[in-house]
């Protein structure tokens, strides 16, 4: 029996609903259930796991939509019963213990200091709320994704003339003055500055230079799309003359997913103006065309880590093995593909291009040119990298770095494939993330296993925990959970890569990565740089303020960290009405 309820115009954050959820899928009868938003992506998932209806067919994205299956009428009646009365007490519970205003003008009136807004609401409703930041002078963190480009473009013009700094859409991590926003991790304060149109490269990057001895001073996400010729890469330029103005930087770290090539020259032709050193790696770039006064290039996430560290430091701190450098599987006759799933964009990048020297057998998820583009949902083929990240999983759904059962259901379907030799995986820790993902992924680990056991064959479980000894969810005890489970886990994901490849017979080698520090002298010859100060130097010499739209969680891991927040009560303006929105945002030239 399948039950379903719609709730017109009703809006809660998707990790609300995803715990209602959860709640309400251990009533006994109860076999499934979901709480989400009614987008197109989420309808599709319910049509793929049996849950979809034809009445549900008029639903529309700003509706709330409570799906149960299990025993009979009435089991599934109480159910959907109980989703709402746990909504409801969640958002009373909300309203209690703090002054919660419900727009950015109430939240100044209580605190005029605030300087910074953090956004996770809809992409729908993001790129008003982002203007109305703007508008009141306030620096914007967009966690926000399914914002258009042409959005992005309109508000990255304004927050530059303005001298703000705007981060996103679609932007996952940034840690400023010490504090961590959305998906961050704890590291070690220092001299590194970080501008990264990446989020789980610059988490790698952050993360790999605490290891390595090294800490950081500021840590900027710029959005996925900044260095796309469309939108220009002005708040990666920004950013980068912030840093090179800042004087608790003395290493610039630059990081992008594969960039537009114009726009990567125009970058590269700013930061050798830098009298710092400036380490970058642009995946898939060409290390040649960065290399000149200056700048170094880097050839993995992990080396743009180490050389960063070692140019600040002199020295690489004591680390711990990388792993073994290679794995005796019992693999059967036909066990020859990879499957990388993935909840890091860049890493599963990187995979790509890494994988892609060996063969171009691939299918992926994400825009990749000479490799074969597949639906996220679909069946995986030959050797697959799915991003859980892009926007297909994340519509109406919490973020994969939060919500693991999409993928732990995918796990369970690629340990089916008798062709499947190495299931690849990422864990990342930090804030905002999921308190406890070993504890999610072991299960499905455990139960690929014994699937594959019966057929006579064995998979190997190749996975990289980008994080700390200081991230709350421990990680050493994450680490101790999947390694009693028989996964593998290597120090970078570069390293996992290239471990997965040597199990179907690629020698795959990792790169040089030494470095003649007697040689670094040169750095600092360039005469200070002489751009003028933004809004974002003052940004950096003053206490971080945070006015908190969307996911609370992020406002709570803000004052766990020691900064100031205001937790809005956020709705969708005019009902969601999106037509009413726009004519909104052009009456108020936003």
């Amino acid at each position: 029996m399948i039950k379903f309820e719609v709730r017109k115009g009703a809006y809660y954050d998707s990790i609300t609903l995803m715990l209602a959820a959860r709640e309400v899928g251990k009533i006994k009868g109860v076999t499934e259930a979901f709480t989400v938003m009614a987008t197109e992506s989420n309808l599709e998932i319910l049509k793929a796991s049996g849950l979809y209806v034809p009445e549900m067919a008029g639903c529309s994205g700003s509706d709330l939509l409570v799906v149960v299956k299990g025993d009979g009428d009435d089991v599934c009646s109480a159910a959907v019963a109980q989703t709402f009365v746990l909504l409801d007490k969640q958002t009373k519970k909300q309203g209690v213990s703090e002054t919660r205003p419900a727009t950015i003008g109430g939240a100044l009136k209580i605190n005029k200091n605030a300087n910074l807004e953090l956004i996770s609401v809809a992409g729908r409703y993001a790129h008003y709320e982002a203007g109305l930041a703007l508008e009141n002078n306030l620096h914007v963190m967009m966690f926000s994704d399914n914002v258009s480009v042409e959005e992005e473009v309109r508000l990255k013009k304004t927050a530059h003339e303005k001298g703000l700094l705007l981060m996103g859409p679609d932007c996952g991590t940034a840690i400023i003055n010490n504090i961590p926003l959305a998906f961050a991790n704890v590291v070690n304060k220092g001299g590194i500055g970080i501008v990264a149109a990446s989020g789980t490269g610059l988490q790698e990057v952050s993360t790999l230079i605490h290891k390595f001895g090294g800490g950081i001073s500021q840590a900027i996400g710029t959005g996925g799309r900044d260095l796309k010729k469309v939108v220009g890469g002005q708040i990666m330029i920004d950013s980068l003359h912030a840093l090179m103005r800042d004087p608790g930087t003395s290493v610039i770290v630059l990081v992008s997913k594969p960039p537009d090539k114009e726009v990567a020259d125009k970058i590269l032709k700013e930061a050798a103006l830098s009298n710092k050193p400036v380490v970058v790696h642009f995946i898939s770039g060409d290390p040649g065309a960065i290399v000149r006064k200056n700048l170094i290039a880097a050839s993995s996430l992990s080396d743009t880590a180490r050389l960063a560290v070692m140019i600040e430091k002199g020295s690489l701190g004591e680390v711990s093995s990388a792993g073994p450098a290679s794995i005796k599987a019992n693999l059967k006759t036909g066990q020859k593909y990879i499957r990388g799933l993935y909840s890091g964009g860049t890493l599963c990048d990187e995979g790509i291009f890494i994988a892609k020297k060996f063969t171009d057998e691939i299918f992926t998820n994400i825009s990749k040119e000479g490799l074969k583009k597949i639906s996220g949902f679909a069946k995986g083929q030959l050797h697959t990298f799915i991003d859980m990240g892009e926007d297909e999983f994340t519509q109406g759904r919490p973020h994969p770095m939060i919500d693991y059962s999409l993928r732990t259901k995918r796990m369970l379907e690629e340990a089916a494939d008798p062709e499947v030799a190495v299931i690849l995986f990422d864990v990342v820790l930090g804030y905002g993330s999921n308190m406890d993902p070993a504890g999610e992924l072991a299960p499905a680990i455990k139960k690929g296993r014994e699937l594959a056991a019966k057929e006579g064959r064995e998979i190997i479980y190749i996975g990289y925990i980008c994080g700390t000894d200081l991230d709350p969810q421990g990680y050493v005890n994450q680490a101790k959970t999947l390694e009693d489970c028989g996964v593998i886990l290597p120090l970078s994901h570069k390293d996992a890569i290239i471990l997965a490849l040597s199990v179907i017979g690629c020698s795959a080698n990792a790169p040089d990565d030494s470095l003649d520090l007697a040689a670094l002298g040169y750095f600092r010859k360039n005469k200070p740089v002489s751009t003028a100060p933004t809004g974002i130097d003052r940004l950096f010499g003053s206490n971080l303020s945070v006015v908190n739209a969307g996911i609370k969680s992020f406002a709570e891991n803000v004052k766990m960290a020691g900064g100031e927040v205001i937790d809005l009560s956020w709705k969708p303006p005019a009902g969601g009405n999106e037509e009413i929105i726009a004519l909104l945002s052009r009456i108020k030239g936003l």
